[in-house]
């Protein structure tokens, strides 16, 4: 009875969120060089985001989760393409 009741996804997702924070601190405190420290941030901030939509957000549990994951691919996407293009025109000087 108790099993069932007690929310054991939810709490190791907390802990896996306070493990990629904890991550995400040590490269501030270990003053790591930008190039390495960012490559940790966006990985540990990408793996915390899917984190996020599976165990709180409870993505994959409904019966349209098909929809919900071609969203999230669908963001994604057009988040790239706003970055890259940003980064194209603005900073790389291509028009």
């Amino acid at each position: 009875m108790m099993k069932e009741l007690f929310p054991i996804k939810q709490v190791m997702g907390f802990v896996f969120s306070l493990v990629l924070t904890a991550v995400a601190l040590a490269v501030y405190f270990l003053d790591m060089s930008f190039q390495l420290g960012m490559t940790i941030l966006l990985v540990t901030a990408f793996i915390q985001a899917a984190l996020q939509l599976v165990f709180f957000m409870h993505a994959g549990e409904s019966n349209d989760k098909n929809a919900i994951y071609t969203n999230v691919y669908y963001a994604i996407a057009i988040a790239l393409v706003t970055v890259f293009g940003t980064l194209l025109t603005l900073i790389w000087g291509y028009m």
